[in-house]
């Protein structure tokens, strides 16, 4: 006798995350990528600035919605994984067979031949993002990067 367990949760962002109170998350679609862009988490992670922004590349992204579910409502059994997913604030990969998958009404279609099938969901402050896509891939906004390389010499 074979038992769905249902599906897992893998938490994917390790030495990083999402600002807790004023993430500002922003969407940009480009042919079949998705970059989520957000501030980061300076204050549980000190190598971030404030306003430092990390960025997130979902490749070949068949799908991808930002939902209305928040943190009260995930703590108060609203979030269609409430009660399932390990803790909120966190971003993950969902492997396993998903029936709530479905649920959502308001994905917004990239590539409806696409192969992609890898699940993945960040829970934000205000929003909860998910997508549909091949692979995944973090950076800090190359901005700050080129920001720093330019401070002058000499200084802290």
């Amino acid at each position: 006798m074979t038992t769905d367990v249902g599906p897992s949760f893998v938490q994917l962002n390790e030495g990083w995350n999402a600002e807790p109170n004023a993430p500002h998350p922003r969407i940009k679609v480009v042919g079949t990528d998705v970059f989520l862009k957000f501030f980061l988490n300076p204050y549980q992670f000190p190598q971030f600035d404030p306003d430092e922004l990390g960025i997130i590349r979902f490749s070949a992204c068949s799908r991808y919605r930002i939902g209305a579910t928040n943190d009260e409502g995930w703590y108060r059994g609203k979030c269609r994984y409430s009660a399932i997913a390990p803790a909120w604030g966190e971003f993950y990969e969902i492997v396993g067979r998903d029936v709530r998958l479905e649920e959502p009404t308001d994905w917004q279609v990239i590539e409806t031949t696409s192969s992609a099938s890898r699940h993945f969901l960040f829970y934000l402050r205000d929003e909860t993002f998910e997508c549909t896509a091949t692979d995944w891939e973090f950076a800090t906004d190359p901005v700050n990067a080129l920001a720093q390389k330019v401070r002058p010499l000499g200084r802290s």
